[in-house]
């Protein structure tokens, strides 16, 4: 139910208010001068505040301004029966809703609620979705974060560094779980395009069939199932980066479709004849030779070209074992932080016996033994639960 505050000094208007506020279902609380409706107002949450402007102690302009700080949130309609224009213009520059004149006309006062309380929520949900933008792009940096210092990985971050302010199309090669994700988010991080969409598409997940309608979309009735027009990731990207994820199993038919994409910054929609212009950057990666998929006729030359304007070697695990310590620490901090406990602490042996052993699952798998060690290991983990529990 929407919360008003009344803040008047007159007995007999605050009473009228709030008979005529309650009866439209309105929660209705009562203050008789500013300072009560500012203490009220910090310590409970109010969506709408009807307050006077002349009144002893305390002004109804002062009130105003000092809310601003303590409840920015609860939109504010001034009301006086010594109004004016300038006197209107004055609370609106200082953050009003809306002036009214004493005694407020019925319908004039229920719209003017009824409006504050509809921008009221229009801003709570922006609040809302704002915060969780920043969590979400914390969640994603968190999530793209690269570490450790060895001369592999160092290699990698300068490349990124150089490349990334460019719009040159990168490809990013490397054995599975070694995180050429990663490298993707930080060139769209690092890049003129990060306030644009990251798009990613895992060609290797799409069905052969519907791969050009993810890319491209559709129109309605261009298929069987096409019950409606879908936007495929090309035009979603626009403005942004569009990260093609395992681009080696992607058709030959819609290796084509990208091609011209790529060459002509337009798409055709499946079963559509409109052009549309999309200014985006790709991205793309794969764990396979492509070299050796040209020479088996599985992937054409020119896209290969036009795709690998710049090459990344992201490097296996095992190519860069320096880092591994590091990776456990951030690790075990992180699966604490899911599991709302303390980090656990690991032996140097451990450590070490972990440093040995063969990573085929490269970053991703390490991943997996650490979170099973935290589950299966007392407070400090030992070289024995490492041994028992690494599953090498």
């Amino acid at each position: 139910m929407p919360r008003i505050l009344i803040i008047d000094d007159e007995k007999a208007i605050r009473h009228t208010l709030k008979e005529i506020l309650e009866y439209e279902s309105y929660q209705v609380d009562q203050a008789e001068d500013g300072p009560t409706g500012l203490d009220m107002l910090i310590r409970d949450k109010y969506d709408v505040v009807l307050c006077d402007i002349k009144m002893p102690k305390m002004d109804g302009i002062e009130v105003l301004e000092r809310a601003r700080i303590v409840a920015p949130n609860a939109a504010f309609i001034m009301v006086s029966a010594h109004g004016n224009v300038e006197m209107a213009v004055d609370a609106t520059k200082k953050g009003a809703f809306d002036f009214l004149q004493k005694p407020p006309d019925l319908n004039r006062l229920l719209v003017t609620v009824r409006n504050a309380l509809d921008r009221t929520k229009l801003t709570a949900e922006t609040t809302k979705l704002a915060t969780e933008n920043k969590t979400l792009k914390k969640k994603l940096a968190k999530n793209s974060e690269m570490i450790g210092d060895s001369a592999a990985l160092t290699a990698v971050r300068k490349a990124i560094e150089k490349v990334a302010p460019t719009d040159a199309r990168v490809l990013i090669t490397g054995p599975n779980g070694a995180g050429k994700e990663m490298v993707a988010r930080q060139l769209h991080e690092l890049s003129n395009r990060s306030s644009g969409p990251l798009i990613e598409v895992n060609c290797a997940a799409i069905p052969s069939e519907l791969i050009e309608s993810e890319l491209f979309g559709h129109e309605k009735g261009s298929f069987t199932s096409a019950v409606k027009q879908r936007i495929g990731k090309f035009e979603q990207a626009d403005g942004g980066t569009l990260f093609l994820d395992e681009i080696g199993d992607m058709s030959l038919s819609a290796q084509a479709k990208v091609l011209r994409a790529l060459q002509e910054s337009k798409i055709t929609r499946v079963g559509g004849e409109k052009e549309i212009s999309v200014n985006v950057r790709v991205l793309a990666a794969t764990n396979k030779d492509l070299l050796q998929e040209i020479a088996d006729r599985n992937f054409r030359e020119d896209l290969y070209h036009r795709l690998s304007v710049i090459l990344i070697q992201v490097p296996a695990l095992n190519d860069r074992r320096d880092d591994i310590p590091a990776l456990i620490e951030k690790f075990l901090k992180d699966i604490a932080a899911d599991y709302g406990t303390k980090p656990k602490r690991i032996e140097d042996s451990a450590l070490a016996y972990l440093q040995s052993l063969d990573w085929r699952g490269n970053i991703r798998e390490l991943r997996n033994v650490v979170e099973r060690l935290v589950i299966m290991s007392d407070d400090t983990i030992s070289e024995a639960d490492a041994r028992a529990f690494a599953g090498k």
